[in-house]
């Protein structure tokens, strides 16, 4: 990744391929660290997690009036986040060819001559992963043969998490039984509302154990969880109990990722990091639409954990426009103009 040192002296004409920055050369490597095999639930622990909401704000904020790229800086930042990608369909009319064009997307994010301008064709560079419905697994997976790139499939009753839990541990297994590397589950709303915390530790464990080999990414649903406090302790909940990732939304809900509860999730993994030395991913979910949104996750990553967590093993997006505004801020860079949204297609 470039390294933001504004003295080094770079031709904004040069390919991003001869810059000084850190790309992916094999994106879709992921998972290279240890899996977090969970503890006990520690409700002590719990207990003594607090935020400060103002300090919050205070502090992403800040961190936005200070961070930001242009021209080549930006284009390299712009690629890591295209390698960090869950390129997402998750529609009710979803068909089986959507999901086909969607993987060739994810196969092939950028066109060729972007490709071939930008200098990168040794990248060869992927998403970090396509996210589908159980019922589209079998599709998305046949579509990526051959490659490196997972497919993530939402369970365990998505998006309200209300079926019974014997239902939804099927589903778990169904998907992973299909082919899926990466199991995007719901937590039960319910359980952090009421303070139950030993049922929710109890469901997510169930659900990392029906994962297997899977990597599994509990979706908090944050908007839906009344206060940061909540969210602190759902998050810490959710890796004491064995999650891979904590993800923000379900992309359904009216408030999805936004900053501020980016902020209070990260410092709990960095808690968490710190208690148990496992590392957790994070994946932001719902509403992420431009480049500029996703270079403002990116800073946060960066300054709160570093670079570790600029890498698709341990940072995911959840998102599906924002690949095509990716690519038309990619042709500016390169024409010094923007193109029509028509000509980059996701799916």
């Amino acid at each position: 990744m470039a390294k933001l040192h504004p003295q080094m002296s770079v031709s904004p004409n040069a390919p991003v391929a001869n810059l000084p920055v850190k790309l992916p050369v094999a994106a879709n490597k992921a998972h290279g660290h240890a899996r977090n095999p969970g503890t006990e639930l520690n409700i002590d622990w719990l207990e003594g997690l607090n935020v400060n909401f103002s300090a919050v704000e205070r502090r992403t904020s800040t961190l936005l009036g200070r961070r930001t790229v242009k021209k080549q800086w930006q284009a390299a930042w712009l690629l890591k986040a295209l390698a960090c990608m869950d390129l997402t369909t998750l529609s009710g009319d979803d068909t089986p060819g959507r999901v086909k064009r969607l993987c060739a997307k994810a196969r092939k994010p950028l066109r060729d001559d972007l490709v071939s301008a930008l200098g990168i064709q040794d990248l060869h560079l992927t998403t970090g992963a396509v996210c589908v419905y159980h019922e589209m697994v079998e599709t998305a997976v046949k579509e990526l043969e051959g490659t490196n790139i997972p497919v993530a499939a939402v369970a365990a009753g998505f998006p309200h998490g209300l079926s019974p839990l014997k239902q939804r541990l099927a589903e778990i297994r169904a998907s992973v039984d299909a082919g899926a590397k990466e199991i995007d589950i719901v937590i039960t709303r319910g359980h952090v509302l009421t303070g139950n915390w030993h049922a929710l530790y109890d469901e997510v464990k169930q659900m990392r154990e029906a994962c297997g080999d899977a990597h599994l990414k509990s979706i908090l649903a944050t908007g839906e969880l009344a206060t940061m406090r909540n969210v602190a302790k759902a998050s810490m909940v959710a890796m004491m109990a064995g999650s891979d990732f904590i993800k923000t939304s379900t992309g359904k809900e009216s408030v999805n990722a936004n900053l501020n509860v980016t902020m209070v999730m990260v410092r709990m993994i960095r808690e968490y990091e710190d208690q148990t030395g496992f590392k957790i991913g994070y994946k932001p979910a719902g509403g992420i639409a431009t480049a500029k949104d996703v270079m403002n996750y990116q800073f946060l990553m960066k300054e709160e954990l570093g670079y570790d967590w600029l890498q698709p093993d341990l940072f995911r997006i959840g998102a599906s426009s924002l690949l095509a505004d990716i690519e038309r801020q990619l042709e500016h860079y390169l024409t010094g103009r923007y193109s029509a949204n028509n000509r980059h297609p996701v799916g």
